[in-house]
């Protein structure tokens, strides 16, 4: 006979270590110290916080703040790549930046999560050559949540990684994102759909057009068609897929709504979901590693559900989940064959 194991054996066993920039972002380290300590208080004993950042400074600010950092782990990293700082030259330069130590920490198997603030050139950057890509990706890409008007939430995917795309890559955001909406939304066999300027098979780009026919024949992928930006809110699709150019302009408009309804008093619920500080940042999908990137003006609120978002992929074994979806693809054979 098979017992369930009680609370406390659970909270004895249940080990996760993630890993914070402490000094990335525009607010940092202030905000990123008390969003850490907002999400320790809401985290499960078992799961450690990991600050990586220069020591003294993290410890200062702390003292300024009447701060008690006693539950909180400290890697310390003496340099930072700077907003401005060119991502490929910082991470090959500035090796002892937050940044750089804490991909290190998640190669190794240090920590099981890297969540940063900063530069978001450098965070992807980092993660396509430190912890590298999934076999069988081509290109890893950030996806986002979007609120739906019935209350359920869908994912959009790429936001911002890849300006430029071909056929075959959007073909893998729209599995990556079924994978994603699957494991953080738990929807059996997401629908999927295609943004663009109409709902005609033939109708788009070049770039829309081929990408269609891929997607269609995918038997992966439950494909409902081209979908245009009035779908965006409704539940004609639970994964909208788009490059990233496309999508992080959506993303950003979506944001300056919330924004400009807020100074206004004009907030409902359903307005009060496009708040990026209730979702904390965007997943790069298809990476050896849960990688988390958020906004650079992220306040500690955003911090925290940065956090806990990352949790939420560690425990959805969601990167397992990709590299199986993944095995064996046309681009692994490739690659075994070179």
């Amino acid at each position: 006979m098979r017992y369930a194991p009680c609370a406390m054996c659970y909270a004895l066993c249940y080990k996760m270590k993630i890993a914070v920039d402490a000094m990335g972002g525009d607010y940092a380290p202030k905000s990123v110290i008390e969003g850490a300590l907002m999400a320790k208080t809401e985290l499960p004993s078992g799961v450690e916080i990991v600050l990586v950042g220069n020591e003294s400074v993290i410890e200062s600010v702390s003292d300024d703040l009447g701060i008690n950092l006693s539950k909180i782990t400290i890697i310390h990293a003496s340099e930072v790549i700077e907003m401005e700082d060119s991502p490929t030259k910082a991470l090959s330069q500035k090796f002892d930046s937050s940044i750089s130590v804490g991909f290190r920490l998640l190669k190794s198997k240090k920590v099981d999560a890297f969540c940063g603030l900063g530069n978001t050139g450098a965070m992807h950057i980092g993660a396509m050559f430190s912890v590298k890509s999934v076999e069988g990706i081509i290109r890893p890409a950030l996806a986002s949540f979007m609120p739906k008007e019935q209350g359920k939430w869908g994912v959009v995917i790429d936001v911002g990684a890849n300006a430029d795309c071909k056929p075959d890559v959007l073909q893998q955001f729209a599995e990556l994102g079924s994978i994603y909406a699957n494991c953080m939304f738990n929807i059996d066999n997401p629908k999927v759909g295609l943004l663009n300027l109409g709902e005609e098979e033939q109708k788009g780009t070049l770039l829309t057009q081929a990408a269609y026919q891929l997607i269609k024949i995918n038997k992966n992928i439950n494909f409902v068609g081209n979908i245009e930006g009035r779908d965006m809110f409704n539940n004609k699709a639970d994964v909208i897929v788009c490059d990233g150019f496309t999508g992080n302009v959506i993303l950003k408009m979506a944001e300056s709504i919330h924004q400009i309804l807020k100074n206004r008093d004009l907030l409902d619920p359903f307005f009060e979901r496009f708040n990026y500080e209730l979702v904390g940042g965007s997943p790069i999908l298809g990476v050896k590693g849960d990688v988390v990137i958020g906004h650079g003006i992220s306040s500690p609120l955003a911090t925290k559900n940065m956090i806990l978002l990352a949790k939420k992929m560690i425990d959805s074994n969601i990167n397992k989940k990709i590299r199986r979806a993944f095995k064996g693809s046309p681009l692994s054979f490739r690659k075994r064959r070179l």
